[in-house]
């Protein structure tokens, strides 16, 4: 089809082109047949998925995980109901990311059509816009609209309507090229305050997390924090900002947070926040630093400050890059205090992220510990290794123990979403094949959207997926033990053989029930993702009573 003469479905494909896209994440729909139709001949790769959610997760990790955002093409009704969970997702974690869903043709509307339903009653609260193609010359320009809205100020998901007779209809219009999105940028008086502000501090804390972060604003706000002994605090989900083992790192905030880090989130009588913001979970339920005087100053390119809890003593409208670009080089008066302040932090961070194999709880016959197969892991992986998580008790072992070294090397979910840890795998392992991925699973959430480890064996991506099998939805029982103790219900599971659930995909599988098994199951699992780049599931079957490490 020559580029004079194209239906609306291949212009934006072409867009897409435009804006860098290099892979969309699918399941196909008569509905958008002729996007499919553009793809055919276009170097963008399309991924073909087993369902609509997965799909859709692995968009929104493919943007949480690059800062582009995501693709995902779903058809109209089921298929869209089915990839809400990620918009869901993209909206509280603030991931960039666009879902194209086909429509029922423009003539159908409102006549209880075929899998008809209204975008915009659906996703309206839920996403940035909802965009409508009603006019196929305007396909581009809408294109470039949702990559703009789902990029600029605080990320998010955006979804974009296309109805399956405005996409068949020539395409008369003209391409419209990337929108440039602003970085914001610290003026000398905000950075005058801000330095003043730490420079009197006596308890000093920097705590970062949330969005538009690159490796290069991760390296520079780490070198900042380390050149002026500044202890930083992660938020839940997003240990990667600062390496692990840095001197300044006191570990992060949130579910499974350690009681030294919270502390001293609490006690700072200065709290610069870059990226993150004080929310509903690093503040424990909006209980932490709520007091009415407290010093808190805020960097984020949101300028609604969206979640924020708390005071706010200044708010500087700029991104992670755009700050480490004003602080580079910065040197601040330090307090004879800082020191022993930054120290508790960052012992109690190495403390708490120790394994050690001897303090282990006695389990019963037939199981492992998850403490003792990470440890055997984590003594084998590259040092930028890549962890997915979703959502549950399992995710407290990968966490707490499982170093984050360089930025990305934690893709996970922070609105406590399920089935999001394959997809998510797949996504990264696609946009990085040198790197070793790591999915973390419990036995709930792996069954969630595990049929997309046939998506990771079709696309060739050789995911490690460790799977923590207590036959339970553990978090949910920590809660009902909590609230009606003895009274379990509706929290067990009755699990299939995870391993040879891997084998049936054509991948390697293993079922530990024992610590004396780890050491050859790990190497055995990596031998098969690193050497035969084939994806390795290893089920890990843990005593039902231990729920934390």
């Amino acid at each position: 089809m020559s580029p004079n003469h194209r239906h609306t479905g291949q212009a934006i494909v072409d867009s897409l082109a435009l804006h860098g896209v290099n892979r969309v994440f699918a399941v196909p729909g008569e509905s958008y047949l002729a996007v499919l139709d553009g793809l055919h001949t276009s170097e963008i790769e399309t991924v073909v998925c087993r369902q609509e959610g997965g799909a859709a997760y692995m968009a929104e990790a493919h943007g949480k995980y690059t800062g582009e955002p995501g693709v995902a093409m779903v058809t109209r009704g089921p298929g869209a109901a089915n990839a809400y969970v990620a918009l869901h997702t993209a909206w509280q974690d603030g991931s960039p990311m666009v879902l194209f869903v086909g429509l029922v043709p423009v003539a159908d509307r409102m006549r209880e059509s075929f899998q008809e339903f209204d975008p915009n009653a659906w996703f309206g609260t839920q996403t940035k816009r909802v965009l409508v193609l009603d006019e196929p010359a305007r396909a581009s320009e809408i294109v470039a609209e949702a990559f703009f809205a789902a990029k600029s100020g605080r990320p998010g998901p955006v979804v974009v309507g296309l109805p399956e007779d405005v996409i068949r209809a020539n395409f008369t219009g003209q391409m419209v090229n990337p929108i440039p999105v602003a970085e914001g940028a610290v003026s000398a008086r905000e950075l005058a305050v801000l330095t003043d502000a730490l420079a009197g501090a006596k308890k000093p804390l920097i705590f970062v997390g949330g969005q538009r972060w690159t490796p290069e604003a991760a390296e520079a706000i780490s070198e900042f924090a380390e050149r002026n002994g500044l202890p930083v605090a992660q938020d839940w989900h997003a240990s990667d900002r600062v390496p692990f083992w840095s001197p300044v790192n006191i570990g992060t905030l949130g579910y499974g947070r350690g009681e030294t880090a919270a502390e001293m989130f609490n006690e700072a009588d200065v709290l610069l926040a870059i990226g993150a913001l004080p929310t509903d979970v690093p503040t424990d339920g909006f209980t932490l630093r709520q007091r009415p005087n407290a010093i808190n100053h805020l960097v984020s390119i949101d300028t609604s400050l969206r979640g924020r809890s708390g005071a706010v003593s200044s708010h500087i409208a700029a991104s992670p890059s755009a700050f480490a670009e004003a602080v580079q080089g910065l040197a601040l008066t330090k307090s004879t205090e800082w020191e022993s302040w930054r120290a508790r932090g960052h012992q109690a961070h190495i403390e708490s992220t120790a394994i050690d194999l001897s303090t282990l709880p006695d389990s019963v016959e037939h199981t492992a510990h998850m403490s003792a197969v990470i440890d055997e892991l984590i003594h084998r992986i590259p040092a930028d290794a890549v962890y997915t998580l979703g959502a549950g008790n399992h995710i407290l072992w990968a966490q707490r123990f499982f170093p984050t070294n360089t930025y990305p090397s934690q893709v996970a979910t922070r609105n406590g979403s399920m089935g999001y840890s394959i997809p998510a795998a797949v996504a990264a392992g696609l946009e990085t094949p040198d790197r070793l991925i790591v999915a973390v699973c419990g036995d709930g959430e792996f069954l969630m959207n595990g049929q997309e480890l046939a998506t990771a064996a079709q696309q060739g991506v050789p995911v490690l997926t460790l799977i923590m099998d207590n036959s339970q939805y553990g978090t949910i029982r920590d809660h009902q033990e909590n609230h009606f103790p003895g009274r379990v219900s509706g929290t067990q599971l009755q699990n299939p053989d995870f391993a040879a659930y891997a084998r049936a995909f054509g991948g390697h599988g293993e079922t530990i029930t024992s610590n004396d098994q780890a050491a050859g199951a790990v190497e055995r699992a990596l031998k098969a993702v690193q050497e035969q780049r084939m994806p390795a599931v290893l089920h890990v079957i843990v005593d039902p009573s231990i729920s934390v490490p």
